[in-house]
């Protein structure tokens, strides 16, 4: 048996993935925006940092929503 996925199943997955990934990157290494973007818009308080981990879990977690109604909409067939 095999599901046929459409597009926007991938594309949410993408999206929970690299959401998922901006959370743990910015957790970890927190500072890593403004070495990439060379801006300091919290002045090294740490709140934009937070802000950006904290929107990405809740993306993350919505994006995996949508994909898992994808998931379980797709239709099964058996070939």
């Amino acid at each position: 048996m095999k599901r046929h996925l459409t597009p926007p199943f991938w594309i949410e997955l993408g999206l929970a993935g690299t959401s998922a990934f901006l959370a743990i990157i910015t957790l970890l290494w927190p500072y890593w925006i403004e070495i990439v973007f060379n801006i300091d818009l919290d002045m090294d308080n740490g709140s934009l940092e937070l802000a950006i981990a904290g929107l990405s879990c809740v993306l993350a977690v919505a994006f995996s929503a949508l994909a898992r109604r994808e998931w379980r909409r797709a239709a099964v067939s058996s070939v």
